[in-house]
């Protein structure tokens, strides 16, 4: 009994959509680590600096009261504190995760739809013999009425 559990685990994570999904939650999250970069290292200084040498990460209220120059002295002391800075961080790590998967999802989209607006090759169509309904040139039964048709007999091709 054990052993067939293990082979079906085994046949489960094996499957394609399991490994693909795997694959997809690793990089994924690698690029939240490059997007969590990009804002904190080269979005938010620029920021920071036209809005008067802010650092984000140390936008914060002390909850107890006390004051403290960083958010690293406050968590050292141990107080309360609301961190709006690195909410709004977060919110732009957010935002740009959002618009790069907008960006992807729309380009995904826009091949798909290349590909669906492609004609699809008409197929011949030819009358059946024993009750003249259209099916495929190359049919070798009838799908309406069954019939068995005949691969060397001339097939006489529908006018439209």
């Amino acid at each position: 009994m054990p052993s067939k559990i293990i082979k079906e685990f085994k046949e489960f994570a094996m499957k394609g959509n399991m490994i693909e999904l795997a694959i997809g939650v690793i990089i994924g999250g690698a690029f939240g680590k490059v997007v969590t970069s990009i804002v904190n290292d080269i979005v938010m200084p620029p920021i920071g600096l036209l809005l008067g040498r802010v650092n984000f990460t140390d936008l914060f209220i002390s909850l107890n009261g006390v004051s403290y120059p960083n958010l690293a002295e406050a968590k050292k002391a141990g107080a309360p504190t609301l961190n709006y800075g690195l909410f709004i961080n977060t919110i732009l790590d957010f935002l740009i995760v959002a618009f790069v998967i907008f960006i992807a999802v729309k380009q995904l989209n826009r091949l798909r739809k290349k590909q669906q607006d492609k004609p699809e090759p008409k197929m011949k169509m030819v009358e059946c013999p024993e009750c003249l309904s259209e099916i495929p040139e190359h049919a070798v039964r009838c799908k309406y009425c069954t019939a068995k048709l005949e691969p060397s007999l001339e097939k006489k091709q529908l006018t439209n």
